[in-house]
Protein backbone atom coordinates (compact mmCIF):
# COMPACT_ATOMS: atom_id res chain seq x y z
CA UNK A 1 0.00 0.00 0.00
CA UNK A 2 2.76 2.74 0.83
CA UNK A 3 4.38 1.48 -2.39
CA UNK A 4 1.37 2.38 -4.43
CA UNK A 5 1.01 5.57 -2.51
CA UNK A 6 4.65 6.42 -3.01
CA UNK A 7 4.16 6.08 -7.01
CA UNK A 8 0.85 7.87 -6.60
CA UNK A 9 2.48 10.92 -4.86
CA UNK A 10 5.25 10.46 -7.51
CA UNK A 11 2.92 10.88 -10.34
CA UNK A 12 0.94 13.97 -8.85
CA UNK A 13 4.27 15.78 -8.40
CA UNK A 14 5.51 15.28 -12.50
CA UNK A 15 2.29 16.18 -13.74
CA UNK A 16 2.32 19.54 -11.94
CA UNK A 17 6.08 19.84 -13.08
CA UNK A 18 4.67 19.72 -16.40
CA UNK A 19 2.64 22.29 -15.91
CA UNK A 20 4.74 24.71 -15.19
CA UNK A 21 5.33 26.57 -18.81
CA UNK A 22 1.37 26.84 -18.35
CA UNK A 23 1.65 28.69 -15.01
CA UNK A 24 4.15 31.13 -16.47
CA UNK A 25 1.86 31.70 -19.44
CA UNK A 26 -1.15 32.20 -16.71
CA UNK A 27 1.67 34.65 -15.22
CA UNK A 28 2.66 36.40 -17.86
CA UNK A 29 -0.86 37.46 -19.08
CA UNK A 30 -1.95 38.32 -15.89
CA UNK A 31 1.06 41.00 -15.74
CA UNK A 32 0.20 42.52 -18.97
CA UNK A 33 -3.31 42.61 -18.26
CA UNK A 34 -2.68 44.46 -15.24
CA UNK A 35 -0.22 47.11 -16.10
CA UNK A 36 -2.58 47.89 -19.61
CA UNK A 37 -5.42 48.07 -17.05
CA UNK A 38 -3.55 50.49 -14.40
CA UNK A 39 -1.30 52.11 -16.95
CA UNK A 40 -4.15 52.94 -19.67
CA UNK A 41 -6.53 54.07 -16.36
CA UNK A 42 -8.80 51.39 -18.14
CA UNK A 43 -10.66 49.61 -14.84
CA UNK A 44 -13.75 51.63 -15.10
CA UNK A 45 -13.69 50.30 -18.33
CA UNK A 46 -13.24 46.75 -17.24
CA UNK A 47 -15.88 47.19 -14.47
CA UNK A 48 -18.47 48.33 -16.59
CA UNK A 49 -17.99 45.23 -19.03
CA UNK A 50 -18.99 43.11 -16.37
CA UNK A 51 -21.42 41.27 -17.82
CA UNK A 52 -19.58 39.78 -20.58
CA UNK A 53 -16.88 39.00 -17.77
CA UNK A 54 -19.73 37.13 -16.35
CA UNK A 55 -21.52 35.29 -19.50
CA UNK A 56 -17.65 34.62 -20.58
CA UNK A 57 -17.24 32.69 -16.77
CA UNK A 58 -19.63 30.04 -18.48
CA UNK A 59 -18.39 30.57 -21.81
CA UNK A 60 -14.77 29.66 -21.12
CA UNK A 61 -15.71 26.37 -19.08
CA UNK A 62 -17.79 25.23 -22.02
CA UNK A 63 -14.76 25.85 -24.77
CA UNK A 64 -12.96 24.14 -23.09
CA UNK A 65 -14.48 21.06 -21.69
CA UNK A 66 -16.74 20.60 -25.22
CA UNK A 67 -16.33 21.20 -28.63
CA UNK A 68 -17.65 24.54 -28.97
CA UNK A 69 -15.89 27.84 -28.80
CA UNK A 70 -16.09 30.36 -26.41
CA UNK A 71 -17.59 32.35 -28.80
CA UNK A 72 -20.67 29.86 -29.39
CA UNK A 73 -21.92 31.77 -25.36
CA UNK A 74 -20.23 35.23 -26.45
CA UNK A 75 -21.51 35.31 -29.23
CA UNK A 76 -25.58 34.82 -28.55
CA UNK A 77 -25.05 36.93 -25.31
CA UNK A 78 -23.39 40.20 -27.12
CA UNK A 79 -26.02 39.74 -29.96
CA UNK A 80 -29.20 38.97 -27.84
CA UNK A 81 -28.84 40.15 -24.46
CA UNK A 82 -26.46 43.10 -25.51
CA UNK A 83 -28.16 44.04 -28.23
CA UNK A 84 -24.83 44.46 -30.46
CA UNK A 85 -24.15 44.13 -34.24
CA UNK A 86 -23.33 39.98 -35.30
CA UNK A 87 -19.79 41.28 -36.81
CA UNK A 88 -19.25 42.88 -33.01
CA UNK A 89 -20.08 39.59 -31.51
CA UNK A 90 -17.97 37.30 -34.85
CA UNK A 91 -15.04 39.91 -33.62
CA UNK A 92 -15.00 39.38 -30.31
CA UNK A 93 -15.28 35.98 -30.36
CA UNK A 94 -12.42 35.53 -32.01
CA UNK A 95 -10.67 37.73 -30.04
CA UNK A 96 -11.70 36.71 -26.77
CA UNK A 97 -11.19 32.55 -27.87
CA UNK A 98 -7.28 33.30 -28.88
CA UNK A 99 -6.46 33.85 -25.43
CA UNK A 100 -9.15 31.02 -23.77
CA UNK A 101 -9.03 28.74 -26.32
CA UNK A 102 -4.62 28.96 -26.81
CA UNK A 103 -4.71 28.94 -22.98
CA UNK A 104 -6.50 25.79 -23.05
CA UNK A 105 -4.47 24.00 -25.72
CA UNK A 106 -0.64 24.79 -23.69
CA UNK A 107 -3.23 22.97 -20.64
CA UNK A 108 -3.65 19.98 -23.28
CA UNK A 109 -0.46 19.91 -24.76
CA UNK A 110 1.64 20.39 -21.42
CA UNK A 111 -0.32 17.48 -19.45
CA UNK A 112 0.10 15.27 -23.06
CA UNK A 113 -3.49 15.38 -23.32
CA UNK A 114 -4.61 12.49 -26.29
CA UNK A 115 -5.00 14.53 -29.93
CA UNK A 116 -5.98 13.29 -33.88
CA UNK A 117 -2.48 14.81 -34.65
CA UNK A 118 -2.91 13.09 -38.42
CA UNK A 119 -6.03 15.40 -39.24
CA UNK A 120 -5.46 18.31 -37.20
CA UNK A 121 -2.42 18.55 -39.30
CA UNK A 122 -4.30 18.75 -42.73
CA UNK A 123 -6.78 20.99 -40.82
CA UNK A 124 -4.24 23.29 -39.62
CA UNK A 125 -2.74 23.74 -43.40
CA UNK A 126 -6.12 24.52 -45.25
CA UNK A 127 -7.70 26.71 -42.53
CA UNK A 128 -4.77 28.76 -41.48
CA UNK A 129 -5.10 30.16 -45.43
CA UNK A 130 -8.93 30.01 -45.68
CA UNK A 131 -9.45 31.85 -42.43
CA UNK A 132 -7.93 35.32 -43.24
CA UNK A 133 -8.60 34.40 -46.94
CA UNK A 134 -12.65 34.38 -45.45
CA UNK A 135 -12.23 37.95 -43.05
CA UNK A 136 -11.51 39.81 -46.58
CA UNK A 137 -13.25 38.40 -49.44
CA UNK A 138 -16.33 36.53 -48.01
CA UNK A 139 -17.13 38.30 -44.51
CA UNK A 140 -17.56 42.29 -45.43
CA UNK A 141 -20.40 40.59 -48.33
CA UNK A 142 -22.04 38.88 -45.35
CA UNK A 143 -25.21 41.03 -44.09
CA UNK A 144 -25.72 41.33 -41.07
CA UNK A 145 -28.75 38.56 -40.34
CA UNK A 146 -27.16 36.45 -42.42
CA UNK A 147 -24.03 36.09 -40.09
CA UNK A 148 -26.49 36.33 -36.58
CA UNK A 149 -28.30 33.21 -38.37
CA UNK A 150 -25.48 31.16 -39.98
CA UNK A 151 -24.24 31.21 -36.46
CA UNK A 152 -27.73 29.71 -35.21
CA UNK A 153 -28.18 27.33 -38.02
CA UNK A 154 -24.56 25.76 -37.26
CA UNK A 155 -24.99 25.32 -33.66
CA UNK A 156 -28.68 23.91 -33.92
CA UNK A 157 -27.26 21.74 -36.55
CA UNK A 158 -24.58 20.61 -34.20
CA UNK A 159 -27.52 19.96 -31.09
CA UNK A 160 -29.95 17.97 -33.20
CA UNK A 161 -26.95 15.82 -34.25
CA UNK A 162 -25.81 15.49 -30.54
CA UNK A 163 -28.88 14.54 -29.11
CA UNK A 164 -29.59 11.84 -31.95
CA UNK A 165 -26.12 10.02 -32.26
CA UNK A 166 -25.35 10.50 -28.21
CA UNK A 167 -25.22 7.12 -27.71
CA UNK A 168 -22.66 5.80 -30.36
CA UNK A 169 -20.80 9.69 -29.86
CA UNK A 170 -19.92 9.04 -25.86
CA UNK A 171 -19.40 4.85 -26.72
CA UNK A 172 -16.70 5.34 -29.33
CA UNK A 173 -12.76 4.70 -28.90
CA UNK A 174 -11.63 5.30 -32.05
CA UNK A 175 -7.74 6.73 -31.97
CA UNK A 176 -8.41 9.73 -34.78
CA UNK A 177 -6.72 7.87 -37.31
CA UNK A 178 -7.25 6.39 -40.74
CA UNK A 179 -5.75 4.25 -43.39
CA UNK A 180 -4.57 5.92 -46.18
CA UNK A 181 -5.49 9.56 -47.26
CA UNK A 182 -8.54 10.04 -45.51
CA UNK A 183 -6.68 11.94 -43.38
CA UNK A 184 -5.63 14.60 -45.63
CA UNK A 185 -8.44 14.72 -47.37
CA UNK A 186 -10.81 14.92 -44.66
CA UNK A 187 -8.80 17.79 -42.78
CA UNK A 188 -8.21 19.62 -46.24
CA UNK A 189 -12.13 19.61 -46.43
CA UNK A 190 -12.54 20.61 -42.89
CA UNK A 191 -9.97 23.02 -42.97
CA UNK A 192 -12.06 25.07 -45.98
CA UNK A 193 -15.12 24.70 -45.03
CA UNK A 194 -13.86 25.74 -41.59
CA UNK A 195 -12.26 28.56 -42.21
CA UNK A 196 -14.62 30.07 -44.30
CA UNK A 197 -17.41 29.41 -41.12
CA UNK A 198 -14.90 30.84 -38.50
CA UNK A 199 -14.22 33.81 -40.90
CA UNK A 200 -18.14 34.67 -40.52
CA UNK A 201 -19.23 33.99 -37.34
CA UNK A 202 -16.20 33.60 -35.35
CA UNK A 203 -16.83 30.15 -34.43
CA UNK A 204 -17.40 26.69 -36.66
CA UNK A 205 -14.12 25.05 -37.73
CA UNK A 206 -14.03 23.48 -33.86
CA UNK A 207 -17.18 21.86 -34.04
CA UNK A 208 -17.10 20.78 -37.91
CA UNK A 209 -13.39 18.99 -36.73
CA UNK A 210 -15.03 17.51 -33.97
CA UNK A 211 -18.41 16.14 -35.77
CA UNK A 212 -15.54 14.40 -38.72
CA UNK A 213 -13.95 12.45 -35.56
CA UNK A 214 -17.06 11.58 -33.90
CA UNK A 215 -18.96 10.22 -36.88
CA UNK A 216 -15.82 9.22 -39.54
CA UNK A 217 -13.26 8.40 -36.82
CA UNK A 218 -15.25 7.02 -34.23
CA UNK A 219 -12.91 8.96 -32.15
CA UNK A 220 -12.81 8.71 -28.02
CA UNK A 221 -15.16 12.07 -27.30
CA UNK A 222 -12.14 13.11 -24.97
CA UNK A 223 -9.42 13.33 -27.79
CA UNK A 224 -11.94 14.74 -30.39
CA UNK A 225 -12.65 17.17 -27.64
CA UNK A 226 -8.98 18.38 -27.32
CA UNK A 227 -8.30 18.40 -31.44
CA UNK A 228 -11.44 20.57 -31.91
CA UNK A 229 -10.08 22.88 -28.88
CA UNK A 230 -6.31 23.30 -30.72
CA UNK A 231 -7.87 23.62 -33.99
CA UNK A 232 -10.01 26.90 -32.66
CA UNK A 233 -7.31 28.07 -31.04
CA UNK A 234 -4.72 28.52 -34.06
CA UNK A 235 -7.74 29.74 -35.82
CA UNK A 236 -8.66 32.37 -33.34
CA UNK A 237 -5.72 33.32 -33.23
CA UNK A 238 -4.83 33.71 -37.08
CA UNK A 239 -8.41 35.53 -37.49
CA UNK A 240 -7.72 38.28 -34.87
CA UNK A 241 -4.40 39.02 -36.16
CA UNK A 242 -5.99 39.38 -39.64
CA UNK A 243 -8.97 41.19 -38.47
CA UNK A 244 -6.80 43.72 -36.92
CA UNK A 245 -4.75 43.87 -39.76
CA UNK A 246 -7.91 44.93 -41.57
CA UNK A 247 -8.82 47.14 -38.79
CA UNK A 248 -11.65 45.95 -37.93
CA UNK A 249 -11.15 45.89 -34.32
CA UNK A 250 -12.77 48.81 -32.44
CA UNK A 251 -12.80 50.29 -28.95
CA UNK A 252 -15.96 48.19 -28.23
CA UNK A 253 -14.41 44.84 -29.34
CA UNK A 254 -10.69 45.57 -27.19
CA UNK A 255 -13.14 46.84 -24.05
CA UNK A 256 -15.58 43.61 -24.17
CA UNK A 257 -12.64 41.23 -24.63
CA UNK A 258 -9.95 43.57 -21.47
CA UNK A 259 -12.96 42.78 -19.03
CA UNK A 260 -13.11 38.99 -20.40
CA UNK A 261 -9.65 37.82 -20.95
CA UNK A 262 -8.76 37.10 -17.13
CA UNK A 263 -11.43 34.75 -16.92
CA UNK A 264 -10.92 33.03 -20.09
CA UNK A 265 -7.04 32.54 -19.56
CA UNK A 266 -8.58 29.92 -16.63
CA UNK A 267 -11.92 29.20 -17.51
CA UNK A 268 -10.66 27.60 -20.84
CA UNK A 269 -8.45 25.18 -19.14
CA UNK A 270 -10.55 24.58 -16.07
CA UNK A 271 -13.41 23.37 -18.21
CA UNK A 272 -10.21 21.13 -20.08
CA UNK A 273 -9.41 19.86 -16.73
CA UNK A 274 -12.64 18.91 -16.36
CA UNK A 275 -13.45 17.49 -19.79
CA UNK A 276 -10.81 14.87 -19.11
CA UNK A 277 -12.83 13.48 -15.42
CA UNK A 278 -16.13 14.35 -16.05
CA UNK A 279 -19.10 12.26 -17.55
CA UNK A 280 -19.63 13.60 -20.97
CA UNK A 281 -23.22 12.45 -21.43
CA UNK A 282 -25.25 15.27 -19.39
CA UNK A 283 -22.62 17.86 -20.67
CA UNK A 284 -23.55 17.17 -24.02
CA UNK A 285 -27.13 17.38 -23.59
CA UNK A 286 -26.88 20.54 -22.12
CA UNK A 287 -24.80 21.98 -24.13
CA UNK A 288 -27.15 20.53 -27.23
CA UNK A 289 -30.35 22.10 -25.78
CA UNK A 290 -28.27 25.32 -25.58
CA UNK A 291 -27.36 25.11 -29.39
CA UNK A 292 -31.06 24.97 -30.22
CA UNK A 293 -32.23 27.14 -27.53
CA UNK A 294 -30.15 29.85 -28.93
CA UNK A 295 -31.25 28.93 -32.68
CA UNK A 296 -35.46 29.96 -31.63
CA UNK A 297 -34.45 32.45 -29.70
CA UNK A 298 -32.13 34.13 -32.79
CA UNK A 299 -34.96 34.13 -35.21
CA UNK A 300 -37.78 35.11 -32.46
CA UNK A 301 -35.21 38.31 -31.72
CA UNK A 302 -34.51 39.28 -35.40
CA UNK A 303 -37.68 38.93 -36.14
CA UNK A 304 -36.76 36.32 -38.67
CA UNK A 305 -40.39 35.04 -40.77
CA UNK A 306 -41.22 33.79 -43.69
CA UNK A 307 -38.62 32.71 -46.56
CA UNK A 308 -36.16 33.48 -44.09
CA UNK A 309 -37.34 31.15 -41.86
CA UNK A 310 -37.75 28.48 -44.13
CA UNK A 311 -34.21 29.01 -45.69
CA UNK A 312 -32.96 28.86 -42.16
CA UNK A 313 -35.01 25.72 -41.43
CA UNK A 314 -33.47 23.86 -44.59
CA UNK A 315 -30.19 24.76 -43.98
CA UNK A 316 -30.48 22.83 -40.47
CA UNK A 317 -31.84 20.28 -42.22
CA UNK A 318 -29.22 19.80 -44.55
CA UNK A 319 -26.25 20.11 -42.50
CA UNK A 320 -27.62 17.24 -40.51
CA UNK A 321 -27.98 15.30 -43.84
CA UNK A 322 -24.16 16.40 -44.61
CA UNK A 323 -23.77 14.83 -40.87
CA UNK A 324 -25.72 11.08 -41.43
CA UNK A 325 -23.78 11.03 -44.79
CA UNK A 326 -20.14 11.69 -42.33
CA UNK A 327 -21.65 8.67 -40.41
CA UNK A 328 -22.50 6.00 -42.64
CA UNK A 329 -19.23 6.67 -44.76
CA UNK A 330 -17.79 5.56 -41.01
CA UNK A 331 -19.96 2.75 -41.05
CA UNK A 332 -18.32 1.74 -44.61
CA UNK A 333 -14.76 2.54 -43.02
CA UNK A 334 -14.90 0.99 -39.88
CA UNK A 335 -17.35 -2.45 -41.09
CA UNK A 336 -14.60 -2.89 -44.07
CA UNK A 337 -11.93 -3.30 -41.90
CA UNK A 338 -11.19 -7.31 -41.29
CA UNK A 339 -11.72 -7.71 -37.27
CA UNK A 340 -8.65 -9.17 -35.67
CA UNK A 341 -8.65 -13.24 -36.13
CA UNK A 342 -8.63 -15.00 -33.03
CA UNK A 343 -6.55 -18.05 -32.61
CA UNK A 344 -7.62 -21.43 -31.33
CA UNK A 345 -8.74 -22.06 -27.78
CA UNK A 346 -5.15 -24.21 -27.22
CA UNK A 347 -3.08 -21.25 -28.07
CA UNK A 348 -4.98 -18.37 -26.84
CA UNK A 349 -1.90 -16.04 -26.19
CA UNK A 350 -0.90 -15.61 -30.01
CA UNK A 351 -3.23 -13.04 -32.01
CA UNK A 352 -3.04 -12.66 -35.78
CA UNK A 353 -2.08 -8.87 -36.53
Amino acid sequence: MSGAGSESGTGSVVWLARLLPFWCWVAWFLCAWTVVVIAGGRASVVIGHWPIAVAMAAGSYVAGSTPMGGGTVGFPVLVLLLGEAPTLGRDFSLCVQSVGMSSATMFLLVSRAPIAWPILRWSLMSSVVVTPLGLVLVAPVVPELAVALTFACIWAAFGFMTLHRLRPIVAAHGSGRLAGRSDMWLGLGVGVAGGIATAVTGVGIDMLLYCVLVLVHRCDLRRAIATSVVVMAANSLVGAVASAALGRLGPDVFHHWLAAAPIVLLGAPLGALMMMVVPRTVTLIFVSLLCVGQFVAMCVSKGVGDWRLAAALVAVVGLNVVFAVLYRLGTRLHFGEAPPAVAPAGNRSRVAP
